[in-house]
């Protein structure tokens, strides 16, 4: 796999990354026990994988605490982005005074001295405004070696635009997928200042699979979306699937987004091995300038001017 250089911390990555969020989490994804998430870890680690993103409210911590058993003995040879704000416990908390206590906790899951990138997950539009002290304060403890680069985890195009304009930051993971395409305005802009772009929910939590349609029952995390959502969505994929002529659009959409050279990385959710397998299989094709040119023009004929929900 072709390698990339991450941020500024003199890594290279590929560019599937490891969506960590079902490491564990049995809440939301179904069981998976601590043994079963180390092997995953493990086996993306040996097939090439080298980032992982996480978060310390990711399973309560547990998703940090496996990838920190997985990469023992291997830790320069892995790139690990983590989160700040929400922390292990359930709690909400942005304070700058706050920012060391909590990457102490993520270092200790993580069984490591430091971290390649931290990015505050989700906050509020006065810190994107760069109204607050957060980035002196990440600044601070990047000099003192306990990250390597920092940034945002953000999910709207007037975010981005905003941290763009009143920043200094060296990664911005942006929500972007075939239906949720505005923030692309911004890449050229973002890589000229030297951002890491790593697109996050790649797969419109799952729609962009193929396997939902309008008759689907959806449980946890994606109970959220009501009767009308889940029509338009459902015919939302119909049109997709008469684009590429296929019903798996996993590879499509994927390469989709790696189709935006800006793009650092894209980072699916992984569950099992075969997830794992079928991700690192479909990094190698290549979309259609033609069907690139397609699912733009989904977008801008039936959901730029109505977005989708989340």
């Amino acid at each position: 796999m072709k390698t990339i250089n991450y941020a500024k911390t003199g890594k290279k990555i590929h560019r599937i990354g490891f969506g960590a969020w079902q490491l564990g989490n049995t809440e939301f994804w179904g069981h998976m026990s601590v043994e079963e998430g180390i092997a995953l870890v493990d086996e993306a680690i040996k097939k090439g994988v080298r980032l992982f993103d996480t978060a310390p409210g990711y399973a309560s911590g547990l998703s940090e605490t496996i990838i920190g058993l997985a990469i023992q003995g291997r830790r320069e040879d892995v790139v690990i982005n983590t989160k700040f704000g929400h922390t292990a416990e359930g709690e909400t908390d942005f304070s700058v005074f706050s920012l060391r206590d909590q990457i102490q906790s993520s270092l200790t899951r993580l069984q490591t001295d430091y971290l390649d990138s931290i990015v505050l997950h989700n906050p509020s539009m006065d810190i994107l405004l760069g109204q607050t002290m957060h980035v002196q304060e990440l600044k601070k403890l990047k000099e003192e070696g306990l990250i390597r680069s920092f940034g945002v985890s953000i999910d709207t195009f007037e975010e981005f635009k905003a941290v763009l304009e009143h920043l200094d930051v060296d990664v911005v993971e942006i929500l972007f997928n075939v239906f949720f395409q505005d923030p692309a305005e911004l890449f050229e802009k973002a890589h000229q200042k030297g951002i890491a772009i790593i697109a996050k929910v790649p797969l419109d939590s799952g729609w962009l699979t193929g396997k939902y349609d309008e008759f689907s029952e959806f449980e946890g995390i994606r109970s959220r979306w009501d009767d009308q959502t889940i029509l338009r969505r459902a015919e939302l994929v119909k049109d997709l699937k008469s684009i590429v002529r296929a019903d798996d659009l996993t590879p499509y959409a994927i390469n989709f987004i790696l189709s935006f050279p800006e793009v650092t990385a894209v980072i699916p959710g992984i569950r099992n091995i075969e997830q794992l397998q079928k991700h690192l299989h479909h990094q190698d094709y290549v979309l259609t300038k033609t069907m690139k040119q397609a699912m733009q023009a989904l977008y801008k004929n039936k959901i730029e001017k109505d977005p989708l929900p989340w």
